[in-house]
C-alpha cells in the first residue's frame, strides 16, 4: 500500500517508491526519512516519532525544554558576572573566566542548580537577580498545545525538573504553567540530581511510572543518558533548547524542533476516549 496523495506533485511518487524500498527500516528511521522529504503540515510527525497507546506518564523537562534557555543563559553568562565583577572590583573578562571555571566544575551536581549554594558562594541574591530579569522568561512554541492535547489523550503529564524551588516558583507565576500539569517535582526535594540514577528511584516511589509506558523530554544529553540506564523507553531530545542559539545536531536520541511535532492527534482513540 503506497503513502496517500496529499499533494498533486509527480515528486510524491519516487517518494512513495522510496518509502517502500525502506519498509524494512525502525520507526525512528521511519520518521526521519517522512521528515526529510514530505512538508511536516501534509503527514503528522506525532504518529511516527511517539506511539501514543503505548504512553501512560509523560515527563517534562522545564529549562530548555518547554522553557527558553535564553533566560538561564543570559542570566549566567552575562547578568552574574556583571553584578559579580562590580561586587569584586573586577573586570567583566576576569570575572567571567574566574565564574565559568566555578560553573564548570559543578555541572551535574546538585549544587549546580541551587539558587541558595551560589548565593552563598558570591555573595548574590540570586534569587532576586533573577526577579530583575523575569521578563525574559518565555514559553517554546506549541508548549501549551502540547501540555493539554497530552492530558486530553488521558496520560499523566508531570514536570520534572532540576530546577531550584524559588526558581521553580518565579517561572510557574510568570508562564502560568501550572495548571497544565498534573504534578511538578523537584529535584531537590529528593537530594539528587536528574543525572544521578538515585534520583530516578526516588522519583518512582513519590509518582509511579512503568519506564515502558513513559515519554520523557529533555534537553539535557546526560540526563537523557541516565533517564535511558533507568529503564525509560521513550526519550526525546530538544535541538534548540535557546531561541538565540542555532539548532544542535543530536544522533544519539531522537529529537525535536518544537512541540507541534508531537502533540496527539486529535483523531487518536486515546484523545477521543477522555
Amino acid at each position: 500500500m503506497g503513502l496517500p496523495r496529499y499533494a498533486r506533485n509527480d515528486n510524491y511518487i519516487s517518494i512513495n517508491q522510496r518509502f517502500l524500498s525502506l519498509s524494512f527500516l525502525s520507526p525512528e528511521a521511519t520518521a526521519r526519512f517522512i521528515s526529510a522529504n514530505i512538508p511536516s503540515r501534509t503527514i503528522p510527525v506525532t504518529q511516527i516519532m511517539v506511539p501514543w497507546h503505548e504512553i501512560d506518564s509523560v515527563f517534562l523537562d522545564m529549562d530548555g525544554t518547554l522553557l527558553d534557555l535564553h533566560f538561564d543563559n543570559h542570566f549566567w553568562r552575562e547578568l552574574v558576572p556583571a553584578r559579580y565583577a562590580e561586587a569584586n572590583r573586577l573586570d567583566l573578562d576576569t570575572a567571567k573566566s574566574r565564574l565559568y571555571a566555578r560553573f564548570r566544575d559543578k555541572e551535574g551536581t546538585m549544587e549546580w542548580y541551587c539558587v541558595e549554594y551560589w548565593s552563598r558562594e558570591l555573595a548574590l541574591d540570586i534569587a532576586g537577580l533573577k526577579e530583575e530579569i523575569d521578563y525574559l522568561i518565555a514559553v517554546h512554541g506549541h508548549v501549551i498545545e502540547f501540555l493539554d492535547g497530552t492530558r486530553r489523550a488521558g496520560k499523566r503529564t508531570v514536570l520534572v525538573t532540576n530546577a531550584h524551588s524559588k526558581s521553580l516558583a518565579l517561572k510557574m507565576a510568570r508562564t502560568g504553567l501550572r495548571s497544565h500539569f498534573d504534578a511538578l517535582i523537584c529535584a531537590h526535594d529528593f537530594g539528587y540530581p536528574k543525572e544521578d540514577l538515585r534520583f530516578w528511584k526516588e522519583l518512582e516511589r513519590r509518582e509511579p511510572f512503568d519506564p515502558e509506558t513513559t515519554l520523557f523530554v529533555d534537553d539535557s544529553l546526560p540526563v537523557l543518558r541516565t533517564a535511558r540506564r533507568y529503564g525509560i523507553r521513550h526519550l526525546l531530545a530538544v535541538r534548540r533548547p535557546d531561541s538565540r542559539s542555532p539548532p544542535r545536531e543530536i544522533d544519539e536520541f531522537p529529537a525535536i524542533d518544537s512541540f507541534e511535532e508531537i502533540i496527539p492527534a486529535r483523531n487518536s482513540p486515546e484523545y477521543e476516549n477522555h
